[in-house]
């Protein structure tokens, strides 16, 4: 990647039409062993929207299926199951070799005016007084050569800039409970970048650990005890989004039973505004552990 971080993940979202109803999507080998998930929700978003004109998506619901192959492309197809006069639904398959790695359902809406009200936002430190996650994970793992591979591959070109209002560690957990409160931007300028790709990259944004709010109560992580993964997702969106605006990502972790973390979270613009919210279970399923 290069350093233009924005501008390679705005990449990603500019998927190529290969035929009606059927999308190619690029994808960045940056070393993991999987396609990130939320690039593969933000993608299959902007496949559906490819296909809806005069409305904005106010739900999704995706299930990840198998990993995917970050060395090779991805093909989206897209069924058009309802144009309706006020809802459009669409389904969406992300398929590799043959084989479906995620699907998504999204239903958009025209715009109307009607009852509103909302949750309010959570009273923590603002993003300026909040460590980066490269400062944080620098005080707690090192830096360079020092930080665990696995951390060093996912800081690496990350176009999202994040900040903790909680310390957290990777490597080295404390049991505390099920509630973290993340600031969250883009690297870059999004100007003239409309609302459907503002949504795509809200949704890529989503994936960004969640799933390791319901790993606070146990004092473990993926580096020291859990084997981790997305099994499903779902997003609402409640207002118009600016993602190079700051956002917090209020999270809490409800429950965990057979292996899986169940977390949700509510993100808000600096004005307080409930923008979007987010649900999904993961896989959290302890490994052996074997001595040096």
């Amino acid at each position: 990647m290069s350093k233009d971080l924005v501008g390679n993940l705005l990449s990603l979202l500019e998927l190529e039409q290969i035929e009606v109803n059927l999308f190619r999507g690029a994808n960045v080998d940056t070393g993991q062993v999987r396609v990130f998930g939320g690039q593969v929700i933000a993608q299959s978003l902007m496949a559906a929207s490819r296909t809806v004109d005069d409305r904005e998506c106010h739900s999704l619901h995706g299930y990840f299926l198998r990993p995917g192959n970050p060395r090779l492309p991805i093909l989206f197809e897209v069924d058009r199951i309802r144009d309706g006069k006020s809802f459009t639904t669409r389904r969406v398959v992300a398929i590799q070799n043959g084989e479906a790695i995620f699907n998504l359902a999204c239903s958009y809406q025209v715009a109307e005016q009607g009852l509103e009200h909302q949750l309010k936002a959570p009273d923590v430190p603002g993003p300026e007084d909040c460590l980066s996650e490269e400062e944080m994970f620098a005080a707690t793992m090192g830096t360079g050569s020092e930080m665990p591979e696995p951390i060093r591959r996912m800081m690496q070109d990350r176009p999202i800039e994040m900040r903790r209002a909680e310390p957290f560690s990777f490597a080295n957990p404390v049991k505390r409970p099920p509630f973290q409160h993340v600031w969250f931007r883009t690297r870059g300028s999004l100007a003239g970048v409309d609302q459907k790709i503002q949504q795509a990259i809200l949704a890529y944004a989503s994936d960004m650990g969640i799933l390791s709010t319901g790993t606070l109560p146990h004092g473990k992580s993926f580096l020291n005890g859990l084997m981790t993964a997305s099994l499903d997702h779902a997003m609402w969106f409640h207002a118009p989004v600016n993602c190079e605006e700051w956002l917090l990502f209020a999270q809490e972790s409800p429950a965990a039973a057979g292996s899986r973390g169940f977390n949700r979270g509510y993100m808000y613009n600096q004005r307080g505004e409930l923008i979007a919210s987010v649900s999904q279970e993961g896989l959290m399923r302890e490994v052996q552990q074997t001595g040096s």
